[in-house]
């Protein structure tokens, strides 16, 4: 018989700001009548794929795939320059939906590059942010795991630059790390602030029930950051991809209260539903009965609507009695 009373979603969860407004622009475009496409999937989550493929988006390799007059969708992560050359000079109408956070990050790194520093990227190099950061600056340094570090040569004058979604601490290790490697050294914090919010909130969330669930993609870098810093709570972790993962009820043994939180990339719509999961299969037998109300009761007590990074439907704001 299940165990499970309460079900806590971490605040500030559900997309980040960057994948919701690309996601929003491609719609837009797509309910004007416009063949839209994105370039690359514009999160790696099947059923948001499988949404924006049903409001007529369809997402593409390579803007060869893409005909004249079409409208093409630049995702989150951002692009080398010469992809947006190459598509206008291909007659295709370009829909920057580069987070603006990225978009400053590019900044800074051509102004590093034009001030002549020898640049180390902190990033997983076939991430597409990192891709495209390397359209800036093609002699810079990738370097990700901490076995790669020396590979970082010994300069005068050295930049360091991250992946907006690195862990924070690594990006402190590695600035630790570099001091000795140059004589003048150039930090430039590019961790993204929504990833540092997100990462607080569920710490909080993990130090107040006995079992985190975390919502996002296998190979995601936040998302696994997100259960590793439920490690460093002294809470256990599940990290799930949506809720079809959840089918072993024993997995929430002896466990009263759970807490859910999800990567950037995932929706919140997604954390309604593991939430109701779980009340399905290791609620009591009250909560099971009401599993669809906890669920969307959790939800709504995550943050208050006008918050939410979600592609739910803004509530409507009530008129004052006064």
């Amino acid at each position: 018989m299940g165990m499970v009373e309460e079900v806590r979603i971490a605040r500030r969860t559900g997309f980040c700001y960057g994948v919701r407004e690309a996601i929003d622009k491609a719609k837009e475009s797509a309910a004007a009548g416009i063949a839209t496409h994105t370039l690359g999937q514009v999160v790696h989550n099947e059923g948001v794929i499988r949404q924006l493929e049903t409001a007529g988006v369809r997402s593409v390799d390579s803007l060869d795939e893409v005909k004249h007059g079409s409208a093409v969708v630049i995702r989150a992560h951002g692009v080398r320059p010469e992809v947006f050359e190459r598509a206008q000079n291909r007659g295709l109408d370009v829909i920057d939906g580069t987070c603006t956070w990225v978009i400053q990050e590019q900044r800074q790194l051509q102004d590093l590059v034009d001030e002549d520093y020898t640049i180390v990227i902190l990033g997983t190099p076939k991430h597409p942010e990192v891709v495209g950061l390397l359209g800036f600056a093609p002699d810079a340094i990738v370097v990700d795991e901490e076995e790669d570090w020396e590979r970082i040569p010994k300069r005068k004058r050295m930049a360091l630059i991250t992946q907006s979604t690195q862990p924070p601490w690594k990006f402190e290790k590695l600035a630790a790390f570099m001091v000795s490697r140059a004589h003048e050294l150039k930090i430039v914090n590019t961790v993204c602030p929504v990833t540092i919010r997100r990462q607080e909130d569920t710490l909080e969330t993990a130090r107040d029930v006995d079992l985190m669930v975390v919502v996002g993609g296998r190979h995601s870098a936040n998302t696994k950051e997100l259960t590793r810093l439920c490690g460093i709570a002294g809470t256990a972790a599940l990290q799930i991809e949506n809720a079809r993962d959840l089918v072993d009820p024993q997995a929430f043994d002896h466990v009263r209260v759970v807490g859910v939180t999800g990567g950037t990339s995932t929706p919140i719509e997604d954390l309604r539903e593991v939430t109701q999961r779980i009340f399905e299969i290791a609620g009591t037998p009250e909560m099971r009965a009401r599993a669809e109300e906890l669920a969307a009761a959790a939800l709504g007590a995550a943050a208050t609507p006008a918050g939410r990074t979600t592609s739910l439907p803004r509530q409507p704001v009530l008129a004052s009695a006064d």
